[in-house]
């Protein structure tokens, strides 16, 4: 079995780059037999994801973080049928914090014609900064946005206790575990026209709910973020559950606060 790729400090790479004189391959860093690869973790993820109905029609995205590097799947493909030659790969350490509009700085860019870098890279990138996440996922899950419609206008979270699936949901999505008789509370930021407009309202959101484990999107989806991609898998999943209980719970005109 073929190992990850050694690690190279970012700062050196990013100095050979500038240079023209480094023996990294970029290739190197996404070619692996090793299934835990980054870059193979991401295609396997992405066709469970398209299974479940959270990336199809190209929406969605994961990114997953490996010491100091960034792996990204591209935007604006079919999730399923991405290979690792198709990943981009960022250093963690930017010139400049990932924003809309900013310029990157990328160790990898697939040669492949036409695949651009996510559109979610600086949403994902608040999810590294504000919870030193190591993974983090954007699904356009039904459940999620049917949620956001059933909830009130202005209601600026979804909350929701007495769920044994809320056991499996950590605080701040990195912290501990909840328990069944805790309430979890997920906030709510409308949707905008291009994605990348997003990130501010996102960061602010993830400053005023520290304990949140997510972020819902009106009338699109959610991000969701882990210390490792399982921990972002599972807590996908959960949510998931939990929204599409939650919904159900409001069409049958139930609370969803339980009582102690």
């Amino acid at each position: 079995m073929t190992t990850l790729t050694p690690i190279t400090p970012v700062h050196d790479l990013l100095s050979e780059h500038k240079h023209g004189h480094t023996d990294l391959d970029p290739e190197e860093l996404v070619r692996s037999d090793d299934p835990e690869h980054p870059a193979n973790l991401i295609c396997e993820l992405c066709r469970d994801f398209y299974k479940l109905g959270w990336v199809t029609g190209t929406g969605g995205g994961i990114s997953i973080r490996h010491g100091e590097h960034v792996y990204l799947a591209p935007s604006g493909v079919q999730k399923e049928r991405i290979k690792p030659e198709h990943i981009f790969v960022l250093p963690f350490a930017q010139s400049s914090v990932p924003k809309p509009g900013s310029k990157r700085d990328f160790l990898r860019i697939p040669t492949k014609v036409g695949l651009k870098e996510s559109a979610c890279t600086p949403l994902f990138w608040n999810a590294y900064t504000l919870r030193a996440a190591g993974a983090c996922i954007h699904t356009h899950s039904q459940h999620a946005v049917m949620l956001t419609l059933l909830l009130p206008r202005d209601a600026r979270s979804f909350r929701i206790s007495h769920q044994e699936m809320i056991k499996g949901v950590r605080r701040g999505g990195t912290g501990r575990t909840l328990a069944f008789y805790d309430t979890l509370e997920v906030p709510i930021i409308e949707n905008t026209a291009d994605e990348e407009d997003l990130t501010s309202g996102m960061a602010q959101a993830m400053e005023e709910f520290p304990e949140a484990p997510a972020i819902l999107v009106r009338r699109h989806g959610l991000y969701v973020w882990g210390n490792t991609w399982e921990q972002a898998k599972t807590q996908a999943e959960c949510l998931d559950y939990l929204f599409e209980i939650a919904y159900k719970m409001l069409l049958a005109k139930l609370p969803l606060l339980g009582e102690d």
